[in-house]
Parts: structure tokens; C-alpha cells; sequence
């Protein structure tokens, strides 16, 4: 993999040459601007207003535009002497645990190579002293003009880099939840519940990009000179009006999905309370079997009695009586 940026990690007194190289790719398909009308391509190009004409990227530079209007080069030259630690540097100022990093803060994905064998020994010092703290670095480092926020982590045998936003580039929720009010049954949840089991787990590697497929498809329907697929039929929609009706129908449709018997879930979530415990599950039987069990008994004597006062019958009927003298 081509690196993007090289320099060092620093860690304490430690220093470790590396290569940042980037730990994700693009498969999105990119489109070019045409002329409907012909199919030409559709291309920007870049004048100088100044001199009005047409520049080559080989004269084109950097430049700061301050508040009267007036523009203010910066060059390659200016931005490396910088008098900031990590201009070449990934300075490494904390170690915390991984649940302290808010997934909102997440951005760009590196991988960091170590560069050159005598890097080999303070990489995998660093590496596993990550592993056997389970906890990420936090560091500083400059990349494409500014200085940005870094977590240091392990993925497999490597050390991986999530670019952060700073703390005041991540907006509050403010105003983006419902207005309070809003009430959920304990029905409802028990619903969800069942949902969220019916739909259950799924390995994130045998997810993929379907638009991406169907686009494809399109492109090769139309070098083919083929009519294009149809498209689907929307699924039904509109307004949820009966919410539990919704999730009923949610939980069924998954499990007829998977093969599973339909509203077995939907039913176990109507009948059972949510947060119902073993110990309590158990009462009720054992209060149902001391129930039945003394009627079992009286049945049983209630037919001995019967038997014997029978018995006694026909022993008295059967009897030869006494004849007087």
C-alpha cells in the first residue's frame, strides 16, 4: 500500500519511524458530467483572473484570503516549518480505555507501517503494551495543513489510526430528540424485544453495497444495448398509525424470513411480562401442582370409600339370614 505521510511515533523517549497509509478504499461508482445533447465530457478549467487565461497545475498554489479581500501565499516551504511538535511527529499525549472515545468523534482510517527494521522492536513494544493495557492512545499529528486528533489501536498484528474530530467540532443533540412527553408501554417494548431477538446478529462481512450492484447492472444492460432492469416494487409504506399492530407485523415477517414459526414470538411477548425472573416463574407452578395434588388425593379416597361401602352391600345381600326355632 502507498503511504501518504511519513514521520515517527512518539512514545515518551521513544521515538518509531513509520508510514501512514490509508486503512480504507472506496468502491462507490463515479460518474462524469456530459453534454446531454452529445455526450461530450464536461471538464473545468482553471484561469487566472489576473491575466486572464488558463493555468497548468504546476502553477497553481496555496493562499490565504484575509478579511479586505487581499490574498496572502503560503507555500510547502512556510507550512513545514511550523513550530508545532507534530509537524512530522504522531505525538502520543495519553493512554485511556476504548469506551471513552464517543464513536461521534471517529473519522478517517489509517494503517501505521513501521518503517525500516530498526522500528521492528519499538513497534511491537507499542503494540503490545496497547493489547495488555486494553486501552487505545490518544495523539496529536499534522496531516494536509492543520493539526488533527488521533487514536492509537490494535487490529491484529497492526497499529491502526482513527483520525478524531476535536471535542468542539462534534455538535450537541440539542433540539434533535422528540419533545419530552412522548410514552412507551411496557407492551410495546416487550414487541421490540422480540423483534430485535427475531432479527437477531449478523457477521458485517457478508453485508454489501446493493446500490453499488444495481448500478452495475444498469451499465452493463446498456453497453449489452439491453433494456435496463425493472425496478422493484416499492414496499408499502405511509404513516404508522397502531404501533403495536406495526411491530407484530415486524416480528412476523422476520420470522417467516428465517423459517420460523409465525407469531410464536409475537405471542411469548403478549403473554410474558418483560422483566419477569426465574424465581417467579416458578412460584406459579409449584402453587398449581400444590393444587392439584390434594385433589388427586380425595378422588383417590373418595373412590376407596365407594369401593368399601359397595363391598359391604353385597356382603349383607349375599349373607344366608337365621331362621327362627
Amino acid at each position: 500500500m502507498r503511504s501518504i505521510w511519513n514521520g515517527a511515533i512518539s512514545f515518551g523517549l521513544v521515538s518509531i519511524p513509520i508510514k501512514l497509509v490509508n486503512a480504507t478504499e472506496s468502491h462507490s461508482i463515479s460518474f462524469r458530467q456530459i453534454h446531454t445533447e452529445d455526450g461530450g465530457r464536461i471538464r473545468y478549467r482553471k484561469f487566472c483572473e489576473l491575466e486572464d487565461r488558463e493555468v497548468t497545475q504546476s502553477e497553481i498554489g496555496k493562499g490565504y484570503e484575509d478579511a479586505d479581500g487581499s490574498i496572502i501565499p503560503i507555500t510547502d516551504e512556510d507550512l513545514s516549518r511550523l513550530p508545532l511538535p507534530t509537524a512530522k511527529t504522531i505525538e502520543i499525549v495519553a493512554f485511556v480505555p476504548a469506551d471513552r472515545i464517543d464513536p461521534l468523534q471517529m473519522d478517517a482510517a489509517y494503517y501505521l507501517a513501521a518503517s525500516g527494521a530498526p522500528a521492528a522492536k519499538p513497534y511491537t513494544l507499542l503494540r503490545e503494551a496497547l493489547k495488555r493495557s486494553n486501552r487505545v492512545a490518544i495523539a496529536k499529528y499534522a496531516l494536509r495543513g492543520r493539526e488533527r486528533l488521533g487514536m492509537l489501536r490494535v487490529v491484529g498484528d497492526a497499529i491502526a489510526m482513527h483520525g478524531l474530530l476535536w471535542p468542539d467540532e462534534v455538535r450537541s443533540p440539542e433540539g434533535v430528540a422528540p419533545d419530552a412527553g412522548v410514552t412507551v408501554r411496557d407492551k410495546e417494548l416487550d414487541l421490540a424485544d422480540a423483534l430485535m431477538d427475531t432479527l437477531g446478529e449478523v457477521d458485517l462481512d457478508d453485508l454489501h453495497d446493493e446500490y453499488r450492484e444495481a448500478v452495475e447492472e444498469v451499465i452493463a444492460a446498456k453497453v449489452a444495448g439491453h433494456a435496463p432492469p425493472e425496478a422493484p416494487e416499492p414496499a408499502t409504506g405511509g404513516k404508522v398509525l397502531d404501533l403495536m399492530a406495526a411491530l407484530e407485523n415486524s416480528v412476523r415477517a422476520a420470522q417467516e424470513s428465517r423459517g420460523e414459526t409465525a407469531g410464536a414470538t409475537t405471542a411469548a411477548a403478549k403473554k410474558t411480562p418483560a422483566k419477569k425472573t426465574a424465581a417467579s416463574e416458578k412460584k406459579p407452578a409449584a402453587k398449581s401442582a400444590a393444587k392439584k395434588t390434594p385433589a388427586k388425593t380425595t378422588a383417590k379416597s373418595t373412590a376407596k370409600k365407594s369401593t368399601t361401602k359397595k363391598t359391604a352391600a353385597s356382603a349383607k345381600k349375599t349373607a344366608p339370614r337365621k331362621r327362627s326355632a
